[in-house]
């Protein structure tokens, strides 16, 4: 047995090989009609997503945003329940802190505890640690220990919260707040008629376009009398919006989150197609709760906050723990504008992308059909560097090539009757 080419021959024959595409017309209806339809998937995806979804024909800019809010209302609550709070509230009391960081909070419910200064009182018996007690058992008050949820130091003595309840004595702001839960329904459910002034401006530096949402063309008599319509084709544009509005748009209830306090969600999202005129780049507004309805453990939002003042040489204040519901507006957007690079990066990529109808067919021929040993042997024809092109023409006498011409005669041979033996049935 004749040994074949050593490994260092091979070597040398792959590394010194060349492919070249070879063309091969098949006419086959089956092929023919998946390729096209490749190509015509491909074409639809470049025209239909890449082009006119996707506009891959502009070049795109970042938003950058700023935004200042300005709340108007007066409430009055009407209840003869509440006590001092039963009293006429205007933003000056109500928004806390007055100017916030793209956003706001609006005061819907709170506990007061006015008068507080340093002493010594009963604390809280809802503070989360055993605080009970009575005259003759005080081991749940050391002297000197603080309860990091409670108000104050113990002072190792018992007092009385209430004609029922005693616990262990404090010394600190007292007295303590009287009352765990805010009042129901909210001390200022009225708020909900309050209004709110947005003001966004917006920039994409990489276009030098600047645009506010108070637009231009607005007449003066229009702004000060609109107010947010999501179903209008024009306030739908307004920037000021009723608080209700908002949570409605927000599928919520302002009875229910004015009590317990929540945060709300303003989306103001520029979509702009700079190709167009200026005037059709318009904000699109959106209302969301950010926060989980219905959480059972420490629900809603709320904080505590005192205002100080001095009588008689003596340091007050004034206990405020607010309910109520923080707005946080988010400014996103993206702005296109065409740009001969990506539309050429594109098309470039689109019309490769039409190589991969050729791959797939030539995958069905070679791999899939009933007569792939046929196709296959069309496809690829191996050249050696030493065959002569003599070989294709018959010699006239007996020579050298003779030999050799006959070799390729019988080799032809075989492989007719191989591809009877493949295909005749």
């Amino acid at each position: 047995m004749a040994d074949g080419p050593s490994f260092c021959q091979r070597v040398v024959q792959v590394v010194f090989e060349y492919d070249t595409p070879r063309i091969v017309h098949i006419k086959n209806k089956k092929v023919g009609l998946i390729n096209r339809l490749i190509q015509l998937g491909i074409i639809g995806y470049i025209i239909g997503w890449v082009f006119v979804y996707k506009k891959g024909y502009q070049d795109f800019g970042d938003i950058v945003s700023s935004v200042s809010t300005k709340l108007k209302g007066v409430a009055y609550p009407n209840r003869t329940d509440i006590g001092d709070l039963n009293r006429v509230w205007d933003i000056a009391g109500l928004v806390v802190p007055p100017q916030q960081r793209d956003g706001f909070f609006i005061m819907t419910n709170m506990i007061i505890t006015p008068d507080q200064h340093q002493t010594t009182c009963a604390e809280a018996p809802w503070i989360g640690g055993n605080v009970s007690c009575t005259d003759t058992d005080t081991s749940n008050c050391p002297a000197g220990h603080v309860e990091l949820t409670g108000n104050g130091m113990f002072t190792g003595k018992c007092a009385n919260f209430s004609s029922e309840v005693q616990t262990c004595e404090i010394q600190g702001w007292c007295p303590v707040e009287q009352q765990d839960n805010p009042p129901s329904p909210a001390v200022l459910e009225d708020a909900k008629e309050f209004t709110i002034l947005l003001k966004n401006t917006i920039s994409f530096p990489l276009f030098n376009f600047t645009k506010r949402n108070i637009l231009d063309d607005y007449d003066p008599g229009y702004l000060k009398n609109c107010r947010f319509n999501n179903s209008d084709p024009v306030d739908k544009y307004c920037p000021i919006i009723r608080l209700d509005t908002m949570v409605k748009e927000a599928n919520q209830n302002f009875t229910a989150l004015a009590e317990q306090g929540g945060i709300i969600g303003i989306s103001i999202t520029w979509d702009c197609n700079l190709d167009y005129s200026s005037s059709y780049c318009l904000p699109k507004y959106s209302f969301t709760r950010l926060d989980k309805a219905d959480s059972k453990v420490s629900p809603g939002y709320n904080f505590r906050y005192a205002r100080y003042y001095r009588e008689n040489g003596t340091d007050y204040r004034t206990l405020i723990k607010a309910y109520g519901i923080r707005f946080d507006v988010v400014v996103s957007g993206k702005a296109g504008k065409f740009n001969i690079i990506p539309l050429t990066m594109n098309i470039g990529s689109g019309l490769a992308l039409l190589g991969v109808a050729t791959i797939l067919c030539d995958i069905v021929v070679l791999y899939l059909l009933k007569k792939r040993f046929f196709y296959q042997e069309k496809k690829y024809m191996m050249v050696d560097d030493d065959d002569d092109l003599r070989l294709f023409a018959k010699p006239t006498k007996p020579g050298k090539l003779s030999g050799k011409y006959e070799q390729l005669e019988e080799d032809q041979t075989v492989n007719h009757h191989r591809n009877e033996q493949n295909y005749g049935s």
